[in-house]
């Protein structure tokens, strides 16, 4: 797969620009990691997140850092009851720490760094989360930001600073080595997320600047997470282990724990090591705090609660559905990129995490039921024999037109009639990217319909119009209580 560089997917019905290609820019890429460099990025960071003034920020970054808690904790309240999270719980009680902070979506209380655990693997269990950046790189963020606040009694203001804070630094680590997920195989969510985390944490404990290179320098070696795990219930342990780690890093480091200054981008360092071989370079970290990811590039949410490099096929298989009866259909090509095509399997799934990774399995659910939502992700809907039957004349392949592009997932899905004639769709960008994007009333939706598995309607209802107004209020002492199971 030749190198070309990641174009953000965005969108969350709030129009925003394309990525820029980063192929012309690595024409300036630093030196060999470890050499000299005029630009510091954990001293940037430091300097952003100490001067951070929320009064500045574009409202259109406002507005996004509040759909993104919007869906952000729907998400994680109806992740909460999936086992991922029953397992973990499990642990926490068994660790007996002090009950300081809420789990979202349980009756159990831990400490924050747990909580944060909890939070973070509920959140990406039925990867249901936003896209940012390269994948979903700030799916620890909120998670982090949100036991941290309680415990330190942040205000809503401050809540919101942080996540911008938190997002911002992520879009500028994944953007100094764009291919590090697409290429090298790591999983941003795992490794920039860990430094999101505790960007974020770091201004709402109001760290001082003197100790904030060290805290990224701990994160370095914190950072962590395989994409090999997808499909796995560790996929979402990367999202609650950032979380915790971010944390963990921020405690460690506000109390004297020392790390490399340029641990980061110095030698042997975080991108030296994680990005090794692959274009990088540090020029994203001069605007930090002079201009806005969450502006210029905005996020993608999910319409569908599985893998989002395969929505572009799931929104074409919903085009085709019902044009002819199924009984009629003898075959069906479902054609993705070849990076899609490392992610996505060709095989019937085995479990409810694999099954959001599988081409047959989506493509013939989508057919036979229609979209693929929360109903389709249980162990119920895998022994469904005529999805099983169904997906028997599912074959995934190459996408020949778009074969190697790692900025966009278009799909192309072909229905083979028995009489020999074909119907076809094709879809470029999926439902939730800018191009597509989803409406006030869908994201509401999405929440409502996520919450419901986990709290009362009227709890919902009331978390829904403090997070819309997020930064208005003058406490958030009401809020927690309404993310506890009932």
């Amino acid at each position: 797969m030749r190198r070309r560089e990641f174009i953000g997917v965005v969108g969350a019905g709030l129009g925003m620009a394309a990525w820029p290609h980063f192929a012309q820019a690595q024409q300036a890429a630093r030196p060999a990691a470890g050499g000299p460099s005029a630009i510091k990025p954990a001293q940037i960071i430091a300097d952003f997140i100490v001067n951070f003034d929320l009064k500045n920020a574009p409202q259109v970054v406002v507005d996004r850092a509040r759909i993104a808690f919007i869906d952000t904790i729907g998400v994680m309240l109806a992740g909460s009851q999936h086992q991922p999270t029953d397992i973990v719980c499990d642990m926490i009680r068994l660790e007996g720490s002090a009950p300081a902070a809420t789990i979202v979506g349980r009756p159990l209380r831990a400490s924050p760094q747990l909580a944060a655990l909890a939070n973070g693997v509920s959140g990406h269990s039925m990867d249901f989360d936003l896209t940012y950046s390269a994948g979903q790189a700030i799916a620890a963020l909120i998670p982090a930001i949100l036991p941290v606040a309680e415990t330190a009694k942040s205000s809503p203001s401050e809540i919101l600073a942080a996540f911008i804070i938190g997002a911002e630094v992520c879009g500028r680590m994944s953007r100094a080595a764009p291919t590090m997920t697409r290429i090298a195989g790591w999983h941003n969510t795992g490794t920039v997320g860990t430094m999101a985390a505790a960007a974020a944490c770091t201004r709402l404990l109001k760290i001082p600047a003197a100790a904030i290179p060290d805290i990224m320098g701990i994160t370095a070696s914190l950072a962590s997470g395989v994409t090999a795990n997808f499909g796995t219930m560790t996929k979402p342990l990367h999202s609650g282990q950032a979380a915790r780690n971010g944390i963990l890093a921020v405690q460690h480091g506000s109390k004297g724990f020392t790390a490399s200054p340029t641990a980061l981008e110095g030698r042997d360092g975080f991108f030296e090591n994680f990005a090794r071989g692959l274009e990088q370079t540090l020029e994203p970290f001069q605007d930090l705090g002079k201009s806005y990811d969450l502006a210029r590039f905005g996020y993608k949410l999910k319409p569908y609660p599985s893998g989002g490099l395969g929505h572009t096929a799931i929104d074409a298989a919903l085009e085709l559905r019902g044009t002819v009866p199924l009984a009629d259909i003898a075959g069906v090509e479902v054609a993705i990129t070849k990076y899609a095509g490392r992610r996505y399997t060709s095989r019937y799934p085995q479990s409810v995490e694999g099954a959001k990774f599988s081409g047959p399995y989506l493509a013939a659910y989508t057919l036979v039921h229609g979209a693929p939502m929360l109903s389709a992700f249980t162990e119920e809907a895998l022994h469904d024999e005529a999805v099983r039957a169904f997906a028997q004349k599912v074959t995934l392949t190459t996408y020949q037109e778009h074969a190697d592009l790692l900025e966009e997932s278009p799909a192309k899905v072909t229905i083979m009639l028995k009489d020999g004639r074909k119907l076809e769709r094709a879809k470029y960008y999926p439902s939730g990217s800018v191009q597509v994007p989803m409406t006030k009333a869908q994201i509401e939706e999405k929440f409502n319909v996520c919450a419901a598995t986990a709290i009362k309607p009227e709890a919902a209802k009331k978390i829904l119009a403090m997070l819309s107004a997020l930064g208005e209020q003058q406490s958030f002492g009401d809020f927690w209580p309404l993310l506890v199971k009932s």
